[in-house]
């Protein structure tokens, strides 16, 4: 008995994680045949979930929505809270649970009865949330479950994207994940006309449904996305790039950077690298200073030129504050006492 209600228990796990099923996919998962699966649906049935049927080669399996809650869940008040708690959090990009959120959200939106759906449509329309820092823009919680829907089923995605610039295109993509980081969301999809994976900030994809057909998902670009999409964001969408040497252990590094910050990997005991992007050489040194950590450069030689010529004009500014002469560069266009060659240290 025990068997067969963890069996159950996971056949309903199966059906609310994919729109539909085949009796043999089913089966294999399961581990049990053909028939154990259709005793199996009917026991579902009978305690009031509504898994529907189709038949012949292309049919399957499917959830449905049913005229009330299914047993065992939740009731009408508590599903209710959950899904008006679960679309607040992926829409704040609460730290640690924002992804989460966004699945159990299209869990639940899967099988709410239209009653409830309208009790949670009201609540959102007439609820105000408090402002998000500056640099954070909102996303709406239905756009998210209906990419999650989406990436779920392996659906194309056409959408209309809005760069940084204001310029909007228009793609069409394979979506495979969304990733939750530093309070934004992003979909990592592969761009079909473009044939490579990309990046895209949800909150300037506006959907251009009809969507479809469906599509054979593709092995991933990166086993890890959350890295790789901290790399994409702090690195190769910028024109200047650079290596940097911190001169303090890779933890305590990890401690203060935010991941946009850039890439880290490992120096030795008490140093390690970071893989970093700016628009500029001028806007990386910037950057670089306001990591609040001693370093060196490493690559490329030109940042160490820059660095000379931003400690010049800072030195400068100092002298005339105190009312002396600044110091002048040498012929060389050096100031004496300063490091020489492809890495400097500040």
């Amino acid at each position: 008995m025990l068997e067969t209600s963890a069996r159950l228990l996971r056949l309903l796990s199966l059906l609310q994680a994919h729109r539909e099923w085949s009796g043999p996919d089913l089966a294999e998962r399961l581990g049990v045949s053909p028939r154990t699966v259709r005793r199996d649906v009917d026991r579902l049935r009978e305690l009031g979930y509504p898994v529907n049927a189709t038949p012949g080669t292309g049919g399957g399996y499917q959830l449905g929505a049913g005229a009330e809650l299914p047993p065992l869940l939740l009731d009408d008040d508590e599903a209710v809270a959950v899904a008006v708690g679960l679309r607040t959090a992926a829409g704040q990009g609460v730290e640690g649970i924002g992804e989460t959120s966004v699945r159990a959200l299209a869990k639940l939106e899967q099988v709410l009865p239209a009653r409830l759906r309208r009790r949670v449509s009201a609540l959102n329309a007439f609820t105000v949330p408090v402002l998000r820092g500056p640099g954070h823009a909102a996303v709406d919680p239905a756009l998210l479950t209906e990419l999650a829907h989406l990436c779920r089923d392996a659906e194309q995605l056409r959408f209309e994207y809005r760069a940084h610039d204001g310029a909007t295109s228009r793609r069409t993509v394979e979506p495979h994940r969304l990733v939750c980081a530093e309070r934004r969301w992003y979909l990592v999809a592969w761009d079909v006309e473009r044939a490579d994976w990309r990046t895209f900030r949800v909150d300037r994809i506006t959907p251009k449904p009809p969507h479809g057909p469906r599509f054979t998902p593709r092995t991933p670009p990166a086993e890890d996305l959350a890295a790789y999409v901290s790399q994409g964001v702090s690195t190769r969408v910028y024109a200047a790039h650079a290596t940097v040497r911190l001169l303090v252990p890779l933890a305590e590094a990890a401690d203060r950077l935010s991941p946009f910050a850039g890439t880290l990997e490992p120096d030795g005991p008490g140093a390690c690298l970071l893989r970093t992007g700016a628009g500029s050489l001028d806007v990386m040194v910037i950057h670089v200073m306001m990591l609040g950590v001693p370093f060196e450069v490493v690559e490329p030689a030109e940042l160490v030129d820059v660095i000379r010529t931003a400690r010049d004009r800072l030195d400068a500014a100092l002298a005339r504050a105190a009312g002396s002469a600044p110091r002048t560069p040498d012929g060389a266009g050096r100031t004496p006492g300063t490091r020489s060659g492809s890495a400097a240290a500040w």
